[in-house]
C-alpha cells in the first residue's frame, strides 16, 4: 500500500455490484465473468479493490481479481455499518455504499485478501450443510414431541421418524467427508489440537475448518471474538451496571463444541484446572468459570497451531498470554 493506491469500494449483490473509485467515478456491472472482464478493464496497477464479505456472492469477483494480480482486501459487514454510523451516513443506496468502502479502506487501512484453500471451502460448505441438517433434526423432534402429547399415533409419526433417521445418516456422511478431507492436508495440525486435554477430535477438525488452520487470525483474542467467545461488559456511569456477558456473535455449533469440552477440560487440563478453581474460589458462578476455560482451550489451541507442537504441560510462550 503505497501514497499512490487508488482504492474502489464495491457494493456486490447477487446479480450486479457496483463500484466508486476517485479516477472511475460509480459504475455498474453485472456480478457474471463477462462482468468481472468489463470491469477489470479499468483497473490499473495502483487499484485496491475493496468489498464486504457478504454470503457466497463476494466469491467468485474476489477470486477472479486475486487471479488477475489485482490487490483485493475483504471486511467485514458488521465493522463497515460502524464506520457508517460514525460519519452520520442515512441514505443507503449501493452507490453510497461503495463509495463508503473506499472511504473506509482509505481511512483505517485493509490487508490483502488471499482465497481459503479449496479444501477448507468444500469442509465450510459442507459445515453449513451439517448445521442446516441439525435445524431440521430439532425441529422434526419438536414436532413429533408435539404430536405425541396429542395423542397422535400411526403413519404420520412413522414417516417422522425416518425423516429424523435419514438427517442423522446425512449428517454423519458429511461428518466423516470433512474428517477425512482434514486428515489428508492438515494430519500434523489435526493431532496437535487433539493433545490438548479436552478438546477432542470433533471439535479440533472443525477449529481448523471455521478458522482456515488458524492462519487468518494474528492472536487468540481475535478468535474468541469470531466465535463469539469474548466478554462484553454493559456499564456507563454510575446508573448502567450489567452483567458481563458473552457476545454470542459468531458459530453457535462451535461454540456448543468449545463449551463441551470445557467441562473435561476443568478436570484434565492443568492450566484450564487452575483457571477453573481460582475463579470459582472468588466466588464467581462455575459457567463463568467453564467460559473462562473455553477461551483458555482456544489459547492453547492458537499457541499450538502457530508453534507447531504438541501440547505439554509446562509449555508456555508470549501465545498463550495472548
Amino acid at each position: 500500500m503505497t501514497k499512490s493506491t487508488k482504492f474502489i469500494g464495491i457494493d456486490i449483490s447477487k446479480r450486479v455490484f457496483d463500484v466508486w473509485g476517485n479516477d472511475i467515478g460509480h459504475k455498474r456491472f453485472k456480478n457474471t465473468p463477462e462482468g468481472f472482464v468489463e470491469f477489470s478493464m479499468l483497473l490499473k496497477t495502483s487499484s485496491w479493490c475493496v468489498m464486504e464479505y457478504t454470503g457466497s456472492y463476494y466469491q467468485q469477483l474476489a477470486i477472479y481479481l486475486y487471479e488477475n494480480d489485482i490487490s483485493v482486501s475483504v471486511i467485514n459487514p458488521l465493522v463497515l455499518k460502524r464506520f457508517i454510523q460514525m460519519k452520520l451516513q442515512h441514505n443507503k443506496t449501493d452507490k453510497g455504499d461503495a463509495k463508503m468502502i473506499a472511504q473506509y479502506a482509505h481511512d483505517q487501512g485493509v490487508t490483502k485478501w488471499v482465497p481459503s484453500p479449496s479444501y477448507i471451502d468444500r469442509c465450510k460448505d459442507m459445515h453449513t450443510t451439517i448445521t442446516l441438517y441439525f435445524k431440521q433434526n430439532t425441529a422434526l423432534k419438536n414436532k413429533l414431541m408435539s404430536l405425541q402429547d396429542k395423542g397422535v399415533k400411526g403413519k404420520l409419526l412413522t414417516s417422522i421418524k425416518r425423516q429424523i433417521r435419514q438427517v442423522n445418516v446425512e449428517i454423519k456422511l458429511l461428518e466423516n467427508e470433512i474428517e477425512l478431507l482434514i486428515k489428508q492436508h492438515e494430519k500434523e495440525l489435526l493431532s496437535n489440537l487433539t493433545s490438548i486435554p479436552g478438546i477432542g477430535k470433533k471439535t479440533a477438525i472443525m477449529l481448523i475448518v471455521c478458522t482456515n488452520g488458524f492462519s487468518t487470525f494474528d492472536n487468540a483474542r481475535q478468535v474468541s471474538a469470531f466465535f463469539g467467545l469474548s466478554p462484553v461488559e454493559r456499564s456507563s456511569g454510575t446508573s448502567i451496571r450489567g452483567r458481563s456477558r458473552i457476545s454470542k456473535k459468531g458459530n453457535p455449533i462451535m461454540r456448543n463444541y468449545l463449551f463441551m469440552c470445557s467441562f473435561t477440560a476443568s478436570y484434565n487440563n492443568p492450566q484450564c484446572k487452575a483457571l477453573y478453581d481460582r475463579i470459582v474460589a472468588k466466588g464467581k458462578s462455575k459457567k463463568l468459570a467453564l467460559i473462562a476455560v473455553t477461551n483458555k482451550l482456544i489459547k492453547q489451541a492458537f499457541s499450538i497451531a502457530k508453534s507447531g507442537i504438541k501440547y505439554s504441560p509446562e509449555y508456555r510462550s508470549v501465545s498463550l498470554q495472548a
